[in-house]
């Protein structure tokens, strides 16, 4: 069985290995141990905290094959994106030319940098493995986490964001950064990424132009790669758009791929997720439903996905596996929302 969990530090190998095979752009999984040891210990720290508003803090989970103790994905929340610095986005904005002499009147699509977005939490770290991109478990290794929002409130701005990866060819090169951030540092895409993995963005976004970008001055590749999405960050947006995201306002100052935002509030597994009471019970379930459901603790947070015949407003009936998968009982309560 998967089990979604939070990270521990014996995962450290594992998550590298992960961490290796994921796209150019996702500088929150760099290949370096080091930072994904201090990854996964500032997760520690964050579970063992208690806490009461969002700060500081960020969690980390992984997805464990409980069969063979191998990892199959992971997942991250950062409590407060940008806490310790500016989180930067480049605003989708439309100016207006006019001349009233000649009767011209024109709106320009321009690109603002901003940090609009500084506080609200942030969804990263997604990886799964590519032969589970079409399963429900990759719908449980991203909304697994959402769940451990709806479960602890407090802990979490009242919006959520995320950086979706942008395109970039096979060779790793990336038209939008080419056409602007190149022109402010001497590194091609893939270097300034992993540059942002192993230090940070922020160095990096205080170099980028602070006037507004006129888009129509873009060369056509740059301008058709914005709010592209990389073939392998797909399943990531598509799962995020289904929970009710929207992707019109924001890029990213890198690679132009979208920045998805949403009220907490209006997010599906949060807003649709119930609580109810746990009835044990061996019986096969036939003709049932998928759910995500998850034991709503902290330190032993647990999630998996299960076929349920469940009646809303009865309690859930759980196999004796699915129980200790998720580590309750009879009468206990989880959380559950259905795929």
């Amino acid at each position: 069985m998967l089990v979604m969990r939070p990270a521990q530090m014996a995962d450290l190998n594992e998550v590298q290995r992960m961490a290796a095979d994921s796209p150019v752009g996702v500088t929150s999984l760099p290949d370096d141990a080091a930072r994904l040891g201090d990854k996964i210990a500032a997760s520690e720290t964050s579970f063992a905290a208690e806490v009461s508003f969002n700060g500081e803090e960020s969690y980390f989970f992984v997805l464990e094959d409980t069969s063979t103790g191998k990892l199959a994905g992971c997942s991250a929340i950062v409590a407060s994106a940008g806490y310790s610095e500016p989180f930067y986005s480049f605003r989708n904005e439309t100016f207006v030319h006019a001349s009233r002499e000649l009767k011209i009147h024109n709106k320009i699509h321009v690109l603002s940098l901003c940090h609009d977005l500084t506080g609200n939490s942030l969804l990263t770290s997604f990886y799964v493995l590519p032969e589970l991109v079409a399963s429900g478990f990759a719908e449980l290794n991203s909304r697994g986490r959402l769940l451990f929002m709806a479960a602890h409130p407090e802990r979490f701005a009242d919006s959520v964001v995320t950086e979706i990866v942008g395109y970039s060819d096979e060779q790793g090169e990336s038209p939008f950064w080419d056409s602007i951030g190149r022109n402010f540092f001497d590194l091609n895409y893939s270097d300034a990424e992993r540059l942002c993995g192993l230090k940070s963005r922020t160095f990096l976004a205080e170099l980028m132009p602070h006037y507004p970008i006129y888009v129509p001055l873009l060369p056509d590749n740059a301008q058709e790669a914005m709010g592209q999405v990389h073939p392998r960050a797909q399943i990531t947006f598509d799962i995020l758009m289904r929970e009710g995201f929207e992707t019109e306002h924001y890029i990213d100052i890198f690679d132009g791929g979208p920045t998805l935002h949403a009220r907490a509030s209006g997010i599906r597994s949060i807003s649709q997720s119930r609580v109810v009471p746990v009835k044990l019970d061996e019986a096969t379930v036939k003709g049932g439903r998928s759910y995500l459901v998850c034991n709503g603790q902290l330190q032993d947070y647990r999630a998996v996905l299960l076929e349920l015949d469940w009646v809303p407003g009865k309690p859930v009936s759980l196999s004796s596996e699915a129980a200790d998968a998720l580590g309750v009982g009879e009468g206990a309560s989880v959380r559950l929302v259905a795929v």
